[in-house]
């Protein structure tokens, strides 16, 4: 059999398999930039999907909007307190190894007090917006990287969505 099922019944009887239904989430995402850089941060180890790159950010709570997320999760995880930014769009996710979909809440971030730190032991890098497509991005990141323009070209709403 194919998977990891939950329940299977005794070879006599036909064979049943029931797989947990796939557990969701919402995460709020934030382009950080300075200049035409941009903050990218890879997940450590210990973490699911260790080693890709991805945008900062986290889960949002019970109750909590996207953006009060991305605030407190952007200060949790580096320090940063986010002065000013703007919704990007919203894409969903599903990675069928983790059971899991994901709807992931971009923003782009212009403006913030504090200087970035690791204060969750990931490493992250200032990238060049142009060139983050050479990172190893979580394939829900992935495609809006090469969509990436920085927000004072005025031409961000002019791009594709995926």
């Amino acid at each position: 059999m194919i998977g990891s099922p939950e329940k299977q019944t005794s070879p006599m009887h036909s064979s049943t398999v029931r797989h947990s239904p796939m557990r969701h989430i919402d995460v709020a995402a934030g382009i950080v930039w300075r200049g035409k850089t941009i903050l990218c941060c890879c997940r450590p180890q210990g973490k699911p999907q260790a080693g890709f790159w991805e945008f900062p950010g986290g889960k949002l709570k019970q109750g909590e909007d996207a953006w009060t997320a991305l605030k407190r999760e952007l200060l949790e995880e580096l320090g940063i307190e986010i002065q000013k930014g703007l919704f990007w769009l919203k894409k969903d996710h599903v990675y069928e190894e983790l059971n899991l979909s994901v709807s992931l809440f971009f923003f782009h971030v212009t403006e913030f007090c504090g200087e970035p730190c690791a204060r969750e032991g990931q490493k992250f890098a200032w990238t060049e917006y142009d060139e983050a497509k050479t990172l190893q991005f979580l394939p829900a990141d992935k495609e809006l990287v090469t969509l990436l323009l920085p927000p004072d070209t005025g031409c961000q709403e002019d791009r594709p969505r995926p």
